[in-house]
């Protein structure tokens, strides 16, 4: 297949090719593409060197499928100019994500919706694909009524800008700021911008992404997001009250049968999830399993995965393999 990875210069970008390298994606041409002060920069795939091209001429090469990962705006530009010469994109923005005729997928949970005809597909906010990976089976089982979400989020979710500025307030160096106040030994409860109503545009994604994702308006969510000094990934405190009675240890087993998903849950052994240990691995992290004593058929979660892989490439990747498995690219 032919493949472009737009943004490839990015953060996002460089872990996408690391992850279609790990799957041995099957590629016969690859497509380096990225902004025009990019252009002509050599990158390596596999061990040999590729150019840099800009988007008119990543287009005017007709790829199979373009993986993009250059931000809303360039989404919303370009996005619809590869898929009108027939290339399908799956777009790691925030652009189409709440558009009602553009499929928002997690493979484990929807893929099955995708057709030929798709040729904008949305890749979901990285909070909110870790978050349903682990919700979707329970969803199934006892119908979940309501979220209250509080977020510890990665500061490699604001890119290298963040992380430049945390390895500068480490070391005692003045240099550019990405957050409003320092991040080393603090938590900023501002991801995103704040919208009208108070709640920043990462809070209501996970509200907006989940109804869409598990295909259910009735859900109450609700979320705080908070930016900690954190590279490894994005943690989740998930309050989850159910319509339905369950059993402890049979959520357990269905979290452990869930494909993408590890049960870390054993206080023993003070087995739970961490950041730092699900740095670089592709599933979700789950543990901390307990009942909510304050109401009944109420469950406290706790949710941790890598931002950068299964909330980001990782999931754009799996949607290409879907695509391609499936046979649904017609470039």
């Amino acid at each position: 297949m032919k493949i472009a990875v737009v943004g490839a210069t990015g953060m996002v970008g460089h872990v996408m090719l690391k992850v279609l390298e790990e799957r041995n994606f099957p590629i016969t041409e690859l497509l380096l593409v990225a902004s025009e002060r990019s252009v002509g920069k050599t990158m390596q795939f596999k061990g040999k060197d590729h150019i840099v091209i800009g988007l008119e001429d990543a287009v005017k090469a007709r790829p199979d499928i373009a993986l993009f990962s250059a931000g809303g705006g360039t989404s919303l530009e370009w996005a619809p100019k590869f898929a009108e010469v027939g290339t399908t994109v799956v777009d790691n923005s925030s652009a189409w994500r709440m558009d009602p005729d553009k499929k928002l997928v997690v493979p484990e949970i929807n893929a099955s919706e995708l057709t030929e005809n798709d040729k904008i597909i949305a890749n979901p906010n990285c909070s909110t694909i870790q978050m349903v990976v682990a919700l979707a089976p329970l969803h199934r089982k006892y119908k979940i009524k309501r979220l209250v979400i509080s977020t510890y989020q990665s500061i490699t979710g604001t890119g290298v800008k963040a992380v430049q500025q945390l390895e500068n307030e480490y070391e005692g160096v003045q240099g550019e700021m990405a957050y409003p106040y320092p991040i080393h030994r603090n938590a900023l409860p501002h991801c995103d911008v704040f919208e009208a109503n108070g709640y920043t545009k990462e809070e209501m994604k996970l509200v907006r992404e989940t109804q869409k994702i598990l295909n259910d308006k009735t859900i109450a969510v609700t979320a705080t997001a908070v930016r900690i000094p954190v590279v490894g990934g994005h943690s989740e405190s998930i309050n989850v009250e159910f319509e339905k009675e369950f059993d402890l240890e049979e959520v357990r087993q269905v979290l452990r049968e869930t494909d993408g998903v590890v049960v870390q849950d054993d206080l023993e052994t003070n087995s739970y999830p961490m950041p730092r240990f699900a740095e670089g691995k592709d599933e979700v992290f789950v543990g901390r399993l307990r009942r909510d004593e304050s109401q009944p058929q109420t469950l406290n979660m706790w949710v941790v995965s890598d931002n950068l892989r299964k909330g980001a490439a990782t999931n754009t990747v799996q949607i290409a393999e879907y695509l391609a498995k499936h046979r649904l690219v017609s470039a």
